[in-house]
C-alpha cells in the first residue's frame, strides 16, 4: 500500500490520477478466445486444422469436449483481472447426443450452452463464422469460389451466424461483434485478381442482407496478407476489407496485428481509422516474422496499440479481442499471460500523461517531448499494476502459475 501511495503521488506530478485509471480499466471489456484451449479444432469435425492457418506444438492436456474447454477457460478466467467477454467460433457448436447439422444449418440452440456459460459469468459473447477446416472449402476458396454451390453454402453459413450473433446479444444484453474472415487465396500467382474479390464482395453483401438489429450485431471484415498455402494472393486483402467496411454502413474494419507486412504496425493504423469510422475492432496477437499467433506479451507494439486507443479517446469505440493459439506450452498459461499482458498495456496507457505529451508536440517542443517520453518508461507502473490486481482479487505476480501447474497435475495430465 505504501508503494502504491508513493507511485500515485509520482504520477500525480504529471496530472495522472492512478485511482481513476484503475477504475476505468475495470470497465473495459476484452474478448477471450475459446480456440486457445483446443488448438482451433472445435466440436463439429474430427479432421485437422486446415485453411491457411496452423497450430504448432503438442503440449499435453488440450481440451477435447465442451465441458473440458469450459473448465479450462474458467481456470484461466479466475487468474485474470478485468472485464471479460467470450469469443467463440462457429465450429464450437455443441450438439446433443446423436445430433449433427452442417454449418449452413446452425441455429441458436446449438450454442445455448455457451450462452448459459457466459450469462453465469456476466460476460457478453463475440462470434466468428468458421470458413476453414471443412470439406466444402473447395480449392482453398469459400465465399470467393467460382463454384456457385460452394459460395451459396458458405453464404448460408454466414447468414446463420448473423442470426446466432443476434441471439447472443439478446440473451446477454451486450452487443455481439461478428467477424468475417476467410483464408481464401492462391498458392501461386493468379490470372485473375479482381474476379475472386468481386465474388467475395457479393457474398459478404448477401450475408449481411439478412435482417438484424445493428445495435445488437456488429459485423466486421478482417483482412490478411497471406497464409499457409495462399502465399501469393489473398482475396480479403487489407485494401479490400477496409474499402468494404468504408462503403457499407454499419460494417466495421477489424485489424489483426499479425495480418500485415512485417514493417507495418497496427498502432499507426488505429488513429487513422478512428478518423473515419465510428467504431473499429481488433484481434490482438503477436506475430513473429508473419502471422504466427504467438501469445501476446507486454512488448513495445502491444503497448503502442493500447496507447493509441487511449489517447485517441477510442476506448468506447474499439472492440478488443485476443487471438492466438500456442500448443507448445500450457494452454491455460497462454490464455493468462496474453490477457494479463493486454491488461498491462491498457493500464500503462491509462497512466500515461497523454494530454501533457500532446501539448508538447503541438507546441513544437520535440526536445522535451523526447525527454518526457523516456522519463515515463521508468515510472513506477508495477506498483499501480499490483494495486489493480489486488482490487480485482487476483495475484499480481507470477504466483498464479502455481494454480495452473496444480490444475495441470490434477486435471490436464490425466487427459489422454
Amino acid at each position: 500500500m505504501i508503494r502504491y501511495e508513493l507511485a500515485k503521488a509520482q504520477y500525480a506530478k504529471y496530472g495522472v490520477d492512478t485511482d481513476a485509471a484503475i477504475a476505468k480499466l475495470k470497465e473495459i471489456p476484452v474478448s477471450l478466445h475459446c480456440w486457445q484451449g483446443d488448438d482451433v479444432i472445435g466440436f463439429d469435425h474430427d479432421g485437422p486444422l486446415t485453411g491457411g492457418i496452423q497450430t504448432t506444438g503438442n503440449y499435453p492436456g488440450k481440451a477435447r469436449t465442451p465441458e473440458e474447454l469450459m473448465a479450462d477457460m474458467d481456470k484461466a478466467l479466475s487468474l485474470m483481472p478485468g472485464k471479460k467477454k467470450l469469443n467463440i467460433h462457429a465450429c464450437y457448436a455443441i450438439f446433443e447426443e446423436g445430433e449433427f447439422v452442417d454449418r449452413d444449418a446452425l441455429e441458436p440452440k446449438h450454442f445455448a450452452k455457451w450462452v448459459e456459460f457466459a450469462k453465469e459469468r456476466n460476460m457478453g459473447i463475440d462470434f466468428n463464422p468458421t470458413f476453414f477446416s471443412h470439406d466444402k472449402v473447395k480449392d482453398g476458396l469459400t465465399l470467393s469460389s467460382p463454384d456457385k454451390e460452394t459460395r451459396e453454402f458458405w453464404i448460408r453459413h454466414g447468414q446463420a451466424c448473423v442470426r446466432i450473433s443476434e441471439y447472443f446479444a439478446k440473451e446477454t444484453g451486450i452487443p455481439c461483434v461478428m467477424n468475417i474472415w476467410t483464408g481464401d487465396g492462391y498458392k501461386d500467382i493468379p490470372a485473375d485478381r479482381m474476379g475472386p474479390r468481386m465474388r467475395y464482395k457479393e457474398s459478404i453483401e448477401a450475408i449481411l442482407s439478412v435482417p438484424f438489429d445493428k445495435t445488437l450485431v456488429k459485423p466486421c471484415v478482417e483482412s490478411k496478407v497471406f497464409g499457409i498455402g495462399v502465399e501469393a494472393y489473398t482475396v480479403g486483402s487489407a485494401e479490400f476489407t477496409l474499402s468494404f467496411a468504408a462503403s457499407h454502413e454499419g460494417c466495421l474494419p477489424l485489424m489483426d496485428n499479425g495480418h500485415y507486412h512485417p514493417t507495418e504496425v497496427v498502432s499507426d493504423k488505429i488513429p487513422a481509422l478512428l478518423c473515419f469510422f465510428p467504431e473499429i475492432a481488433l484481434h490482438i496477437t503477436r506475430p513473429i516474422r508473419w502471422d504466427s499467433d504467438h501469445v501476446v506479451l507486454f512488448d513495445d507494439e502491444t503497448k503502442e496499440m493500447a496507447k493509441e486507443i487511449v489517447r485517441c479517446d477510442g476506448l468506447g469505440r474499439t472492440y478488443m479481442a485476443l487471438d492466438y493459439f500456442d500448443a507448445s506450452i500450457n494452454r491455460i498459461s497462454a490464455w493468462t499471460v496474453g490477457f494479463r499482458s493486454w491488461q498491462k498495456a491498457l493500464l500503462s496507457a491509462l497512466v500515461t500523461p497523454n494530454d501533457m505529451l500532446k501539448e508538447l508536440q503541438d507546441a513544437g517542443n520535440m526536445t522535451k517531448l523526447m525527454v518526457m517520453q523516456e522519463e515515463m518508461k521508468t515510472m513506477p507502473f508495477g506498483d499501480v499494476w499490483v494495486k489493480y490486481c489486488e482490487e480485482c482479487g487476483v495475484a499480481a505476480d507470477e504466483s498464479w502459475l502455481d494454480d495452473v501447474l496444480a490444475y495441470e497435475k490434477e486435471v490436464l495430465a490425466v487427459r489422454k
